[in-house]
């Protein structure tokens, strides 16, 4: 596991913290950049510190005045984890108030339509290389968001697949950086796999020594942020998306969209939603029945024919959720 460079007068003590994360089984692949961006603001800003100071913890939160909160939270959360690591090994360090970046906001989730996704991937598909910063974007973007879509995959998923994840055989790929940490094993289509197939041997050219299945310049994973970027780059200059019910659309609504489309696709089939629904949850990846359920109240569409089929089931498997669930 490729781990970023620090710099400041503490990088000593933030490789030996994410060291710790990686001993008892978290990957920390996306806070060690948070903290790699943290570490150089430290080492340009304050380079005779050697521990985190109120000053900087200040500067970290200033510099994100004019950003989402959401984005706050997922960047305090690890520097509040470190300051707490080195104040617990004797090195006094301020922790950032846990009133700071407080629970990231929770938005209805968006469905695409048709519509939306077939403008969306058209106009990734059409995305030009960037060449100094993104030199893989051209490649990435087409078949990553489909990923994304037809497999159900969280974003940190989709991100952290490693070249020796995907089995371009058999077209399984094994997500082992997961929600809980819980390890499973997903197939594609036949069509996924074909574009898998051709996206990989175009990129092994461009980067023969790549770990990452979606690299970066380097040939390491990308980042969420980057991610991100791309992804509104394509929306946001949709017409789609200035629709009023587009408002919500996001990386996790392929996620979102994934299920309610299978589910509205079974019961278009006719199948046993009852025996189905374990299978659906097992393959997103969910602890609990309660997560799969979330998705049920989304198929406004079929809802009360699913309500039927539904009836059978043991209620107490399927509780009453809320959002925090996904």
């Amino acid at each position: 596991m490729n781990n970023p460079s620090f710099r400041s007068r503490f990088a000593d003590t933030i490789h030996e913290f994410i060291e710790q994360k990686h001993s008892i089984g978290y990957p920390y692949r996306q806070s060690s950049l948070i903290l790699a961006r943290f570490d150089d603001m430290a080492a340009r800003e304050f380079p005779d510190e050697d521990t985190v100071t109120k000053a900087m913890c200040d500067a970290w939160i200033g510099n994100h005045a004019s950003l989402h909160q959401n984005t706050l939270t997922r960047d305090v959360t690890p520097v509040r984890q470190l300051a707490k690591y080195m104040n617990g090994i004797g090195k006094t360090a301020y922790v950032i108030p846990s009133y700071v970046g407080r629970k990231q906001l929770k938005y209805p989730a968006h469905i695409y339509t048709a519509q939306e996704k077939l403008a969306f991937f058209q106009s990734a598909d059409q995305c030009r290389p960037a060449v100094k910063n993104s030199p893989t974007k051209h490649y990435v973007v087409p078949v990553i968001f489909r990923l994304m879509y037809c497999c159900g995959l969280r974003e940190s998923e989709a991100l952290n697949l490693s070249i020796s994840d995907v089995d371009l055989a058999d077209g399984r790929i094994t997500v082992r950086e997961s929600k809980g940490w819980k390890a499973r094993n997903i197939f594609m289509s036949e069509e996924m796999l074909g574009q898998c197939i051709q996206y990989d041997s175009a990129i092994s050219r461009k980067l023969p020594g790549r770990s990452a299945f979606f690299p970066n310049k380097y040939g390491n994973a990308l980042s969420y942020r980057t991610l991100n970027k791309w992804f509104h780059e394509i929306w946001d200059d949709l017409p789609e998306s200035k629709d009023e019910n587009a408002k919500n659309a996001c990386l996790h609504s392929f996620r979102h969209t994934f299920a309610v489309d299978r589910l509205n696709a079974w019961v278009r089939e006719g199948k046993d939603i009852n025996a189905m629904y374990v299978y659906l949850s097992e393959y997103m990846g969910h602890m609990n029945y309660r997560a799969t359920d979330y998705y049920l109240r989304l198929v406004s569409e079929f809802y009360p024919d699913m309500e039927n089929m539904l009836s059978s089931m043991n209620r107490d498997i399927l509780p009453e959720v809320c959002h925090e669930e996904e």
